[in-house]
């Protein structure tokens, strides 16, 4: 069956949770959900999102892991003082308070401590390098590069994996060649590349890309989004149907 979206104001409601967003520069967007989704789930619960936004895929994490019987430890880092706010209120209201932890702070200074490192890091991350400045400056940060470079990201993340980890990062097509060949140049390995169309005879325009600093053999997958007629395929359900509400019956 098909399923739908259900937006509230300044919103979007799902099954277990709602994520206002007006606050954040990016909001709850397809390619976010896909990121919540698709992510690899950490083996002892520790998780790590860069660049939280909304709390949106913290919030997708932490669900899936409950679902599973365990208790998530999420630290969830972002930069924009506005977009904490609303994360930490989004993340208040949920069934999953005690589980995300949210840190107002820049990524490239932020500690998470001397002994602690995560088995999974998830980020959304800026892929547009620096352009015509945006109007919203928070939308600007979220969005642009200029603030935290693909070759800083992977460093970071680096830093903070443990050495059998998995870092997943949903970007746009055009800019997962430059990102794969940075991450390789880096030390890190490429162990799954899920290309995403809109339609089946579109081009790819979003990769999942999950990597390592261990290496293992390269899962190469496709992921269509939409069946011919419009509706969600059933790829995508079987994907995000533990998060979207059902469409309503007529």
């Amino acid at each position: 069956m098909p399923v739908a979206r259900t937006f509230r104001k300044n919103g979007f409601t799902f099954r277990q949770f709602f994520v206002a967003h007006d606050k954040c520069g990016m909001k709850v967007s397809t390619d976010g959900i896909i990121l919540g989704a698709g992510a690899p789930l950490p083996v002892d619960g520790r998780a790590l999102d860069i660049g939280s936004g909304s709390g949106l895929i913290s919030l997708m994490l932490a669900q899936r892991l409950h679902a599973q019987g365990r208790s998530p430890v999420i630290d969830a880092i972002e930069l924009e003082a506005a977009a904490v706010e609303q994360s930490r209120e989004n993340i208040a209201e949920s069934p999953w308070p005690g589980s995300i932890t949210v840190h107002h702070a820049d990524i490239l200074h932020w500690c998470a401590g001397e002994q602690v490192r995560y088995s999974v890091i998830v980020s959304n991350p800026p892929f547009y390098t620096p352009g015509p400045e945006c109007r919203d400056t928070a939308r600007q940060t979220a969005r642009y590069t200029h603030t935290l470079t693909h070759e800083a990201l992977l460093l970071r993340a680096k830093q903070l994996i443990t050495a059998d980890g998995l870092f997943c990062v949903i970007l746009p097509a055009e800019a997962g060649p430059g990102f794969m060949h940075l991450a390789e140049t880096s030390g890190w390995h490429l162990r799954q590349q899920l290309k995403i169309a809109e339609y089946e005879q579109k081009a790819p325009h979003r990769f999942l890309l999950t990597f390592s600093p261990s290496a293992a053999e390269t899962v190469q997958q496709t992921l269509v989004i939409r069946a011919p007629s419009g509706s969600y395929s059933d790829d995508y359900q079987a994907m995000t149907g533990e998060f979207y509400l059902p469409k309503p019956r007529e």
